[in-house]
């Protein structure tokens, strides 16, 4: 059986009549065929390279945290504390009485105006009337006996010149005037006490004033330092007595300007000055005493009413406003995330001051330049690379206008 064998062609090379020229084109084209692949390589290599640069940066990013960063605003370098406190009379007393009876009579009550000295009541006390009568009369007895005994004494002096009496009796006539002197000067000291207390009996003012209190009525049993008869107050001028925190206590001084507000009053605030400043704090309430002293020429201003005190006083430094979500408080104490060059984050301890409630006072611990975060997250680290957003300003209120009718 016959088979029909089917020939492949065979491709050759043109045959050259210099066989240096065909060895010197394969050369050529390996050379090419080697350089095409070295180029592809390295292009190859270069765009994984970028693509492994634009990963890492990618990568980056995606772990970065993002911070909103706040900044900080000049505080006021001179504040105003206000301070509750009561107007009272520039000298207020009780007046009691000094002496047990009862009350046969009153001249003043409440409202009335009184003059230092003025009779105010009367207090009958008819036991110490007879005791002062007794000890009148003991006292001219007292009296009768030493003028007695002075005479007799005088013409025994004379005897005892010429040796006319024994010495002992003439030694007892002389002791008994001393002794007679002395029971006059007891009896003169009794009589006064019991005169004195007898003048207790008429109640007066120890000072010009308004009388702003009456506990007593006509028949009333008195005993002595036991009941208030009457409360005086001297009404012009007036003072207030307001109590300064220990924080501001250095700030407060003698003659420095201090605002009177009344409440409940539609008058203005009344300026005075400071008259008197304590030179220790109150150990009970770590508060120092301050005087201000009112004039009241008209008495329209009433002791008891309930003021406000406003002093103004100066700051030593130039404290920074922040918002209150940019502090944090930890184991180390109160402090504030700030984002250094290069969107670092460092930690800064602060000191505070006063609290406003969205916003807080730092007397200590940033500049006015340091950029804060708000919010910082729990898991920011010194020096860590964040991205930082600016916060959102707020916007500001619209006027309204009114249209007139």
């Amino acid at each position: 059986m016959s088979m029909n064998t089917r020939k492949t062609p065979v491709f050759a090379l043109p045959a050259s009549k210099n066989p240096l020229q065909t060895v010197g084109a394969a050369k050529v084209l390996g050379g090419v065929v080697l350089l095409s692949l070295l180029s592809a390589g390295a292009w190859r290599i270069v765009q994984n390279q970028h693509k492994a640069e634009d990963l890492r940066q990618l990568t980056e990013a995606s772990l970065a945290h993002t911070v909103i960063s706040v900044h900080s605003r000049p505080g006021e370098t001179s504040r105003k504390i206000t301070l509750p406190a009561t107007m009272q009379g520039n000298t207020e007393t009780q007046i009691y009485a000094r002496s047990n009876g009862y009350i046969s009579s009153w001249h003043k009550t409440i409202g009335d105006h009184v003059k230092k000295g003025e009779l105010l009541a009367e207090i009958d006390v008819p036991e110490l009337e007879h005791e002062l009568a007794q000890g009148r009369a003991n006292l001219a007895q007292i009296k009768a006996r030493l003028e007695l005994a002075r005479t007799t004494y005088k013409r025994l002096s004379q005897l005892n010149e010429t040796d006319g009496i024994i010495q002992q009796d003439f030694d007892e006539k002389r002791s008994a005037v001393l002794q007679g002197e002395a029971d006059l000067a007891a009896a003169e000291a009794n009589v006064q006490r019991l005169a004195k207390l007898e003048s207790y009996r008429h109640v007066t003012a120890p000072f010009s004033g308004v009388i702003t209190r009456r506990g007593v009525d006509v028949g009333n049993l008195i005993s002595a330092s036991s009941q208030e008869l009457f409360a005086l107050t001297q009404i012009d001028p007036l003072r207030v007595t307001v109590w300064v925190p220990q924080s501001y206590a250095n700030d407060v001084s003698v003659g420095q300007e201090a605002t009177v507000r009344i409440i409940g009053s539609h008058d203005k605030p009344l300026t005075t000055q400071i008259a008197h400043v304590a030179g220790a704090l109150d150990p009970v309430n770590r508060s120092r005493q301050v005087d201000i002293i009112l004039p009241n020429k008209d008495g329209k201003l009433l002791p008891g009413a309930y003021v406000e005190i406003a002093i103004t006083v100066q700051t030593k430094a130039s404290p920074l406003v922040v918002p209150a979500n940019v502090l944090v408080v930890d184991q180390q104490g109160i402090h504030v995330v700030a984002v250094e060059q290069g969107n670092k984050i460092t930690f800064k301890p602060v000191k505070l001051g006063r609290d406003f409630g969205r916003e807080v006072e730092v007397l200590e611990g940033i500049s006015a330049s340091d950029v804060l975060v708000a919010s910082p997250s729990d898991l920011l680290v010194a020096g860590e690379l964040v991205t930082v957003v600016k916060a959102p300003e707020k916007e500001k209120p619209k006027d309204k206008q009114v249209a007139a009718k």
